[in-house]
């Protein structure tokens, strides 16, 4: 998987204002047409794809807790913080 905050050299932290900023910054930088270096246009499309996906939300949402899960310490410890949650929930639901 392709760290897309990387690729417009940002953290997980970065507003939507700053994802826009950077992607201006980094297509620049790595267009094919100003940048005659060989991998130069295979970085402009993962500056791209990282703009696609960050930039909106629903795919942002989905692409942080993906990589969350992919980077996770201990399994166990998350499956039980995500079920905890998960009944929590429902047990509030059920109560007048």
């Amino acid at each position: 998987m392709n760290d897309h905050y990387a690729a417009l050299g940002l953290n997980s932290a970065a507003t939507l204002a700053d994802i826009k900023k950077a992607f201006r910054q980094q297509a620049s930088l790595h267009h094919p047409d100003r940048n005659a270096a060989a991998d130069a246009a295979a970085r402009f499309r993962a500056v791209q794809q990282a703009y696609e996906v960050l930039a909106d939300e629903d795919k942002r949402q989905a692409y942080d807790d993906n990589r969350r899960r992919n980077l996770l310490d201990s399994p166990i410890d998350t499956a039980r913080d995500i079920w905890q949650n998960y009944f929590t929930q429902v047990i509030e639901k059920c109560q007048p």
